[in-house]
């Protein structure tokens, strides 16, 4: 059976022809008059205006709906309404702002007159680092006062998700997850000294010959996913192994499992979904003589966030685990990339302004274009790979055409291909470790490519450790297929890992 991680959903992905931020302002009048004004839209209802936006424009943003839309959705949204504050591009603040800080002040004030309700009851939660709050909303008539200020960048119902088993019964929350090991095919993979599996993937792109010149010693990556897999060793206590040596990994984990806002059960730093495990394997897993596939930077250090439950970023707690692991790896100074193969078709706002947050920091950041299941397979490029400040990698196909995968995602946004799949369509995508020890299984879709990208950024990042982020990013570009041009839907197409590190 073909396993795809189903990046994002469905492969969602909204966004093509938006690139990019900040939502628009827009204030839409609503006639609280009228009666069919007041009532609560249905979730089916909801879905279906944000669908016919996807379709029309091929992006939604909650700025564009009536404020009964808008106020519908944050009801079925457990009343969670998040606010981007400040002005256009004031995503952050790095210092004290008092401007910043009575606009944030008067808008829960406005907040809480509407809706009769105390300020410690109503405010869930005030970012330390964004512009950003999330408060309870139940009344209407909040929507529409909210609406008429001219210091409120977004509002959107953060606690609403689209993919619900009533509108999408195909869709469950366990999307791009799978912890069962694969018997691989031996034509898939080559064994090197000391033992260690290469998978046919790399071929195409250089990978081993690229080893005689950077292994990714001394980069540190970052990786924002479901987390790795506490049941396999080598991203574990055997992290350290055979010709892996000297490097470290981290795991951390900002995702809550609940279905309360106020929760604070923070769900640990071990995946329960195996997409993560393959993402860490792919760019980081060891090279030694198990006999087991190695990572693409096989000696950089990895950080691992389970910041997710699966792929789609379609719950409170997941939007804000995301925007939380983008702050902690932009603060650290030791961090040079981000890979990112989760998302949703459309932006979120706060981890928009976290993804900005971060690219101010000078992290290099890479980003899946969206891998879908058949009832999405419309949608463009998703969100975050959509932003301008990170990098867009789709997967294609080894028929020397440039096929994209049968599930992947491509558009203008895109920067980097990666072969991730045999054309004749049989499953056989790139080779990693499995969720349990001595497991091994297959990876596809635009998250593998992601990853393998973001190792190749590892690679050619230790070869010139002085280097910035954008001189990283133009050897990667520089190294690939059809640079100097830009494909319209592939980008700087397949990159050679060998000629961006020497």
């Amino acid at each position: 059976m073909k396993r795809i991680h189903y990046f994002i959903v469905a492969g969602f992905l909204a966004l093509a022809a938006c690139t990019q931020d900040p939502i628009s302002e827009e204030v839409q009048e609503t006639d609280l008059t009228s009666t069919s004004q007041q009532e609560l839209l249905t979730i089916p209802q909801i879905n279906a205006i944000i669908d016919a936006e996807l379709r029309a424009n091929g992006d939604f943003s909650w700025s564009t709906v009536s404020d009964q839309v808008l106020w519908s959705a944050t009801v079925h949204g457990s009343n969670i309404l998040t606010i981007g504050y400040g002005e256009e591009g004031e995503s952050f603040r790095t210092s004290e702002n008092r401007r910043l800080t009575a606009s944030k002040n008067q808008i829960i004030a406005t907040v809480a007159a509407s809706e009769n309700s105390r300020r410690a009851d109503m405010l869930m939660d005030d970012d330390a680092i964004l512009n950003v709050i999330d408060v309870e909303v139940k009344n209407l008539a909040t929507i529409t006062e909210l609406r008429k200020r001219t210091d409120i960048r977004y509002l959107e119902p953060n606690g609403y998700s689209h993919f619900t088993s009533e509108t999408y019964p195909q869709q469950r929350s366990s999307s791009g997850c799978d912890k069962d090991g694969q018997t691989l095919n031996t034509n898939d993979y080559r064994t090197v000294a000391p033992g260690a599996l290469v998978s046919w993937t790399y071929d195409e792109h250089n990978i081993e010959q690229a080893w005689a010149h950077s292994t990714g010693a001394g980069i540190t990556v970052g990786l924002i996913d479901t987390g790795v897999s506490q049941s396999q060793p080598f991203l574990g206590n055997k992290f350290n192994d055979g010709w892996s040596s000297g490097r470290s990994i981290q795991k951390y984990g900002t995702f809550i499992d609940s279905a309360w806002w106020w929760s604070s059960n923070y769900d640990g730093p071990h995946d329960k979904c195996g997409h993560g495990t393959s993402m860490g394997s792919t760019i980081a897993s060891p090279r030694n003589n198990e006999n087991m596939p190695v990572g693409v930077a096989y000696n950089c250090n990895l950080v691992s966030y389970r910041a997710t439950e699966d792929v789609v970023l379609n719950d409170y707690h997941e939007r804000k685990g995301v925007s939380d692991a983008l702050k902690q790896l932009g603060n650290r100074s030791d961090v040079k990339i981000i890979s990112m193969s989760v998302g949703y078709p459309w932006g979120i706002g706060n981890v928009r302004d976290a993804v900005k947050y971060a690219y101010n920091r000078g992290k290099l950041i890479f980003a899946a274009g969206g891998t879908s299941l058949n009832f999405t397979n419309w949608y463009p490029v998703i969100f975050p790979a959509s932003m301008n400040e990170t990098v867009a990698v789709t997967g294609i196909t080894d028929d020397g055409t440039y096929q994209q995968c049968d599930t992947c995602h491509d558009g203008s946004e895109i920067e980097f291909t990666i072969v991730m799949e045999r054309d004749n369509n049989n499953g056989r995508t790139g080779t990693v470790l499995g969720f349990y020890n001595g497991d091994r299984d297959y990876v596809g879709g635009s998250s593998v490519a992601t990853a393998t990208t973001a190792g190749i950024a590892a690679l050619v990042w230790s070869k010139y450790p002085g280097w910035s982020r954008s001189q990283v990013l133009n050897r990667m570009r520089q190294s690939s297929e059809f640079y100097p041009y830009k494909d319209s839907t592939k980008g700087y197409g397949n990159i050679d890992a060998l000629e961006a590190v020497q």
